[in-house]
């Protein structure tokens, strides 16, 4: 997943162009990967989708050609979506058009001007500081005209045709942790989903942030009811704790599922409540849609110091936090496939379990993990309550009451309950 953010990381990502479509051309090579292109004025729900962008230079040069400020050296060095420009100006013309990190002087911040025409570069207070009066040469060599918004979908089809969404923004430049590292998570995510077999399908969606979003849902309405949980991953690269946003429902099966798993990784895992900002699941969570959405994060935005700047690079992220998350998200998924409920067939009394070899020769002892779990199986398994259930009331891990289900039901003391 590393190698892979190393990769990507050079490419100037934004809500449209041409390094999206490479971006998304570097993720089918481990994943089947659909690419959507949907044209410039596309009607998507109360937006619309907006005209392309493309940049090849840009700069900020003195009298004597020497370039100050270089696209070529950073692409957060210009305001993402600058419309093109191509004039002499003098200091005090081009200073509304500089931005620099509000903190760190030697910081480029990282800005956008998605909906409003306009241009802009952003460089370090230590480069501003250097500035004389000019006049200077500002070079933006881009393009912002009609074309299309590019978006990957990768399905993973399971026995079931109930569906489980996993999202990542692709919009962003070089930034590390936002979203480079939810980028790399899903395509790893993916190509693991894809090597067996599954009960549920999965739904893996490459999209630019909110207008992504926005344009899949409108697309795609009429199957929305297929979706029984989701989780949209970003910020998963960094030393910040695994945390997990709930649902706008807030006891969805994919948040009893995420907050169980995250309470066995670690004391230092965080649950959240929902609230209406942050990335995609802000879309998907909107009441007319109302989807059992979460999020899996490290870091929530604005949350760390680099957030949004140059200082969001490789060096922020560590192989083994991504493999962390990656695991976390793995083990949420699994209770979703293996969470069912069954039905005690021998339920007046317990069933003598040593006799199919299911209880230790030699009794006395403490009861076993394994024991416990057969135990608490037996007892809730009416039919009613999933072994996610009976998991979050013992206090078992779901690993182990799985586990205890599969041997009692291969004892034939268990049937999976209809309906």
């Amino acid at each position: 997943m590393f190698d892979f953010m190393v990769e990507i990381f050079p490419l100037c990502r934004s809500l449209t162009g041409a390094d999206v479509r490479a971006t998304l051309d570097a993720v089918g090579r481990h994943v089947p990967l659909v690419v959507h292109e949907v044209p410039s004025g596309t009607q998507a729900l109360d937006w619309v989708v907006g005209d392309e962008w493309n940049i090849r230079d840009a700069f900020i040069a003195d009298e004597s050609g020497k370039r100050i400020v270089d696209f070529k050296r950073s692409n957060l060095h210009v305001v993402n979506y600058s419309e093109p420009i191509d004039a002499v100006m003098p200091l005090a013309e081009l200073l509304p058009h500089l931005h620099v990190h509000p903190k760190h002087q030697e910081w480029i911040p990282y800005r956008t001007s998605y909906y409003e025409r306009d241009w802009g570069f952003c460089l370090t207070a230590a480069q501003l500081a250097e500035l004389d009066d000019g006049p200077y040469h500002v070079v933006i060599d881009s393009t912002l005209q009609p074309g299309s918004l590019t978006y990957g979908e990768c399905v993973i089809e399971g026995a079931s045709t109930d569906e489980v969404l996993l999202t990542t923004h692709i919009c962003h430049p070089s930034l590390a942790n936002d979203n480079l590292s939810g980028i790399a998570l899903l395509t790893e995510l993916g190509r693991r989903l894809a090597e067996g077999p599954r009960r549920l399908t999965y739904r893996l969606l490459f999209i630019p942030g909110t207008i992504g979003s926005l344009v899949w849902l409108s697309r795609n309405e009429t199957h929305l009811a297929n979706v029984v949980a989701g989780i949209v991953t970003a910020c998963v690269g960094d030393s910040a704790p695994l945390t997990y946003k709930r649902s706008r429902r807030g006891d969805a099966r994919v948040d009893r599922a995420a907050q169980h798993v995250l309470r066995h990784v670690g004391d230092d895992t965080r649950i959240l409540d929902f609230e209406p900002w942050g990335w995609d699941e802000r879309q998907f969570n909107s009441p007319g849609f109302d989807l059992p959405v979460g999020c899996l994060t490290r870091s929530r935005e604005g949350e760390f110091e680099e957030y949004h700047s140059s200082a969001d690079d490789l060096d922020l992220v560590r192989p083994a936090q991504l493999h962390e998350a990656l695991e976390a998200l793995l083990k949420i998924l699994d209770v979703l496939e293996r969470d069912t409920r069954y039905v005690n067939l021998a339920p007046k009394g317990e069933p003598q379990l040593g006799r199919r070899g299911l209880y230790p020769k030699v009794g006395g002892a403490a009861a076993q993990t394994d024991q416990l779990a057969m135990l608490w199986v037996l007892n809730q398994s009416d039919g009613g309550r999933t072994l996610l259930d009976i998991a979050e009331r013992s206090g078992l891990p779901f690993d182990d009451v799985s586990r205890a289900a599969r041997s009692l039901a291969a004892a034939e003391l268990l049937a999976e309950a209809e309906g």
